[in-house]
């Protein structure tokens, strides 16, 4: 069983035809892999309609084709960031209030045909709605069993924090996972990676307020940059460009060639096993690239190898 990697299903029927879609889904399940990332916005912004929940109505397709599949494995899906209005994000994001969160697992169950998900997460801070009423409209579905538990993606700490002081004050279930933007490479001081929201790219701080609260995992989305590592046809965004990114490729390739593999798979060995421990969210569009992830989250890096990684700035 692979437990430490998700497979993101962003572009599973908008991008990647069914076909595809289904192709890396029965390979993954069948390479022991468990976690399926998705949400009820996946994709919105390719999507004709300018609506989200391609990704969860292929993912019902394929559970349902697939009996026995279900317990094999474990759906992470968001609610917060669909747009109440095409082509009109982020100003028309559906927010947290406990109407959309509640509406929001109907519809994602109802799309993948399955009473529960095991990890539900808010998709970005909602700053209409106080965090206690998200927090009780989430606690909710907990006690009901059709949620196992809760996330926060894309929050500032402190947000975090609250809603966990808040949960536990009145004996709720609170977060336990943050879902940021987190890989090797580091953009420039004062720079915001292009894929994130303002709050959703790994900082040392969200990195130390984990070290201290053992019960919350870390999941990393965009761990290879969307293949940036690699490939020598998308060349890294302008805020990776600085000395110390030169510096940090020039080791990725030194443990590449020591352990015979590739950037790739050294960045996602040292996502999993580092402290905290990461869980990468690939998405993948071929059957080649997925079973790279596989090896990489595989991969044991020896504690030198680490230091050396981590050293490098």
């Amino acid at each position: 069983m692979i437990d430490n990697l998700a497979l993101g299903a962003m572009f599973f029927g908008t991008i990647q035809d069914e076909r595809l879609s289904f192709e890396l889904l029965d390979r993954f399940v069948d390479a022991g892999g468990v976690w399926i990332d998705t949400a009820n916005c996946y994709s919105f912004w390719v999507d004709p309609s300018g609506f989200g929940g391609q990704s969860e109505a292929l993912l019902g397709r394929w559970l349902a084709s697939r009996p026995g599949v279900r317990d094999r494995v474990k759906i992470s899906t968001k609610v917060g960031c669909e747009p109440t209005v095409a082509g009109r994000f982020p100003e028309t994001a559906e927010g947290l209030s406990a109407a959309v969160i509640k509406s929001g697992i109907e519809g994602s169950l109802r799309r993948l045909g399955t009473d529960h998900v095991e990890l539900y997460w808010a998709h970005k801070p909602d700053p209409a709605t106080p965090l206690e009423e998200s927090v009780a409209a989430f606690d909710e579905l907990v006690s009901a069993g059709t949620v196992g538990r809760l996330g926060g993606s894309n929050y500032p700490v402190w947000q975090i924090e609250r809603a966990r002081q808040i949960a536990r004050a009145a004996g709720s279930a609170g977060f336990t996972a943050v879902q940021q933007h987190h890989t090797y490479l580091q953009p420039r001081p004062g720079t915001q990676p292009t894929v994130v929201h303002r709050f959703g790219a790994v900082s040392d701080e969200v990195l130390h307020y984990l070290e201290h609260h053992p019960d919350m995992a870390l999941w990393a989305y965009t761990p290879l940059l969307s293949g940036r590592y690699t490939r020598a046809d998308k060349p890294l965004p302008a805020e990776y460009d600085h000395p110390g990114t030169a510096r940090r490729l020039a080791v990725l390739d030194e443990i590449a060639a020591e352990t015979g593999t590739n950037r790739n798979r050294v960045v996602l060995a040292w996502l999993t096993g580092g402290n905290p421990a990461v869980t990468p969210i690939v998405g993948v569009s071929t059957v080649q690239q997925l079973d790279e992830a596989v090896a990489g989250v595989s991969l044991e890096l020896t504690a030198e190898q680490r230091e050396r990684l981590d050293s490098a700035v």
